[in-house]
């Protein structure tokens, strides 16, 4: 497999890592759009949000979960914060294993920008 984020999960290729246990990975964004901009990503490789299972449902709760600790442990969780997940090439998906987008440190609108 030729995942990018899975070589970072791995550690073959390095990323900035916030968080690790055994289940999720985080990491600091390359190309960030806010002043906290984290990904976090299941360890176990699933495509896209549309491949999710019944079984990997608490696995992707545990996503959740990490970015309101992330964020709390950041000071912005009472503030506010975006997280956001993109699914396939219309919904802005460039790499294919699912990640949700912690970002935080500035005011958000809404549609995005």
């Amino acid at each position: 497999m030729n995942c990018l984020f899975c070589k970072i999960i791995d550690h073959e290729i390095p990323g900035d890592i916030v968080f690790e246990d055994d289940e999720v990975l985080a990491f600091n964004d390359i190309n960030p759009q806010a002043p906290t901009h984290i990904l976090i990503v299941p360890k176990k490789h699933i495509a896209t949000l549309n491949d999710i299972e019944e079984g990997d449902l608490p696995l992707v709760g545990r996503l959740q979960n990490t970015a309101a600790r992330l964020a709390a442990e950041r000071g912005f969780a009472e503030e506010g914060y975006r997280v956001v997940m993109n699914c396939n090439e219309a919904g802005g998906q460039t790499v294919y294993h699912i990640h949700m987008h912690l970002m935080g440190g500035r005011r958000f609108t809404w549609p995005a920008g």
